[in-house]
């Protein structure tokens, strides 16, 4: 075994999950939002080479502060099976002054949990004050990700709501603060705010379903769209780079393809103070995540941080 200060750490998904404090993640995140918003940011659009039943995407990225990471990707929705999800892969985090590789670990765990503080970062700053009922859409690895996001947060009362309610159900169990909804319906129009978190290639949702006010973010939709035009046409709109509208997928979002760039305000310059989130009490916000390179950065400096404050994985000379 090599020498952990000077070989390359290995960490598995379980170390991987292990060594993603919440809130530090949550922090990462909000910083690598907002350095995207303002172009320090290196990182080239996704890029994918697909094999007939999935593809294998390439995400390198650098930001300053947080470090330099690559993540490699296999996206294969009908592949998944037992508690992995469709996304499998690595996440490579290198030393941004030398170039040395410092670790290597599980991409589901990484990607689970970015998306998930991109998301929560994302609510915090554009839903209404006082909202308090969340729904999450999704029972697969990325809505299981938001939910121990929200679940511990004070005040939220979260529904989950699932084409299978039986799902949902076996989900929330064990959860206090939490309840299934008998579908997809009921959740969205009793909620203030909804993760979409789905596989979906077509809308799981209507407008009309949505309360006036609400927050809706969607996260999946790596295959197709998991809202339509009228939901698009009714919110204001927030994403997490300016690709999520001018690039066509799968850097860019099903959703938002031949949308006016212009009607597409990034994140990190609402969290930023450069520009205004929501407008009104009464006005819906949208929140599109297609996934940056940046957040798996700022997810895994937190992770080697912690995995190497903690002794965890395993040292590898590579």
């Amino acid at each position: 075994m090599a020498d952990p200060a000077c070989g390359v750490l290995v960490l598995d998904r379980e170390a991987t999950r292990a060594a993603a404090p919440p809130e530090a993640v949550l922090e990462a995140v909000r910083t690598a939002l907002i350095a995207v918003a303002a172009g320090e940011v290196s990182a080239p659009p996704r890029v994918a080479a697909r094999s007939g039943r999935g593809l294998l995407g390439a995400m390198p990225g650098h930001v300053p502060g947080l470090g330099l990471s690559a993540k490699l990707v296999s996206v294969f929705p009908g592949a998944a099976a037992g508690d992995h999800g469709a996304h499998r892969g690595i996440v490579a985090h290198f030393d941004a002054e030398t170039g040395r590789p410092l670790a290597v670990m599980d991409a589901e765990a990484i990607t689970a949990v970015r998306t998930a503080a991109a998301a929560t970062v994302a609510m915090r700053a554009l839903a209404r004050p006082g909202a308090s009922r969340i729904a999450v859409i999704g029972t697969g690895t990325q809505a299981r990700a938001q939910i121990a996001l929200i679940a511990p947060m004070d005040g939220v009362e979260l529904v989950v709501g699932a084409r299978d309610p039986g799902k949902a159900e076996r989900l929330v169990a064990g959860l206090p603060a939490a309840a299934a909804a008998a579908g997809v319906e009921a959740a969205v129009r009793s909620a203030d705010v909804v993760f979409c978190c789905t596989s979906s290639r077509e809308p799981v949702l209507r407008r009309s379903w949505l309360r006036d006010g609400a927050h809706l973010s969607s996260v999946g939709g790596s295959d197709g769209p998991e809202f339509g035009a009228e939901t698009l046409r009714a919110s204001a709109l927030f994403v997490e780079w300016p690709g999520a509208v001018t690039e066509p997928p799968p850097a860019g979002a099903w959703e938002l393809q031949g949308t006016d760039p212009a009607d597409a305000r990034l994140i990190g310059d609402v969290l930023a103070g450069r520009r205004p989130g929501r407008g009104s009490a009464a006005e819906l916000t949208l929140f599109k995540s297609t996934g940056h390179a940046a957040l798996d950065v700022a997810a895994a400096s937190v992770v080697y941080r912690a995995a190497r404050e903690r002794g965890l994985g395993i040292a590898v000379d590579l």
